[in-house]
């Protein structure tokens, strides 16, 4: 009787990875940090690092390669944001150079470490949206 009982636990599991999924909004699943297929496992391991595959619908995320783009977007965003509030403080105040310190070098480490973690994850629901895969020579 254990031999016949095994099946009955697998096969609700592979019915349920052969469902199909309505596609969901990549920022929403993204800034979220969830699975881009069913929005409801984590995607993330860590503080940056990316499961092996999904636990609630188990979408194997060894397709993701967000590369530097979400580092570089955070770049772009948080410089503009704070050179902009750099100029405005000294054309404002004039403040010493330590005033600068003290205010942005905080602002820049927060801002930097609070986008990274959801643009990557939006990055990689976009990966996933377009099916997105290595270029490929045809021949």
């Amino acid at each position: 009787m254990s031999d016949d009982a095994s099946p009955e636990p697998q096969a609700p599991r592979t019915a349920m990875r052969q469902r199909s999924y309505p596609p969901l909004p990549a920022t929403q699943t993204g800034l979220a940090g969830r699975c881009p297929r069913c929005g409801e496992g984590k995607l993330f391991d860590g503080f940056l690092s990316i499961r092996e595959r999904c636990p609630v619908c188990g979408l194997d995320f060894r397709f993701i390669d967000s590369g530097d783009g979400p580092a570089v977007f955070v770049i772009l965003i948080v410089g503009f944001l704070v050179v902009g509030l750099a100029l405005v403080m000294e054309v404002l105040w004039q403040p010493p150079i330590w005033v600068h310190l003290i205010v942005l070098g905080p602002l820049t480490l927060g801002l930097s470490l609070g986008m990274i973690r959801p643009l990557k994850g939006v990055m990689i629901a976009q990966q996933y949206q377009t099916k997105a895969a290595e270029g490929q020579l045809e021949e």
